[in-house]
């Protein structure tokens, strides 16, 4: 259900890298504590949040990860805030915003390609269980930081992978004329600017 965040069972793409960090909720964004209209953080779900402040000018440099547990007595979630980890999400195919609401979606998901988290709420087309578009701007023009690229699920490589003898599963062909939510696989992975602020040096490509 896109109102609400992933809780799969299936949610983890990827055993590795593993970076857990603790973070307070209000240090989250977006989530129905910090961003009306989003769903509510609660133990089992798994959304990708951005670690700092909704409001901040340079919020395009926030680390995003996943949230792996939540405990809900001292509002403390733990992220796995690895580049390269690989988590399942939500999707929404919005590429550009006009006058606080979606303009423009793209007809197809490809691997590798770009997803940010974005703070737009259920006004501007954006289901309350969703955190991650395509588009580098929010409804309100603030900027998005990149939680990282589009990229395949074991049962999607080609020939080989569980199952055996799957067909390519990419590109994912969407509606292109309305918000759609797809469940894909995202790989964590910043800006190389965001990585060396965090990290002190740039990731290996």
């Amino acid at each position: 259900m896109t109102d609400e965040f992933y809780e799969g069972t299936d949610w983890q793409g990827s055993s590795e890298p593993w970076v857990p960090r603790d973070v307070q909720d209000d240090d989250l964004w977006p989530h129905a504590d910090n961003v009306a209209g989003k769903d509510a953080l609660a133990s089992g779900l798994h959304p990708v949040l951005a670690i700092g402040h909704v409001g901040d000018v340079d919020r395009d440099m926030d680390v995003c990860g996943v949230v792996v547990t939540f405990n809900e007595v001292l509002d403390r979630a733990v992220l796995n805030v690895a580049p390269g980890y690989i988590c399942k999400q939500y999707v929404a195919n919005i590429l550009t915003y006009a006058e606080s609401a979606p303009a423009t979606w793209a007809a197809s998901l490809y691997i590798g390609q770009s997803v940010y988290v974005d703070s737009s709420t259920v006004a501007q087309g954006l289901a309350a269980g969703v955190t991650l578009t395509l588009s580098p701007f929010s409804a309100d023009g603030s900027p998005n930081p990149r939680a990282g690229v589009l990229f395949y699920d074991q049962t999607e490589q080609q020939d080989v992978g569980i199952g055996g003898g799957n067909v390519d599963a990419w590109p994912k062909t969407v509606l292109n004329d309305r918000t759609v939510y797809t469940l894909v696989n995202v790989k964590l992975w910043p800006t190389a600017l965001g990585w060396a602020v965090v990290f002190g040096r740039l990731p290996q490509q």
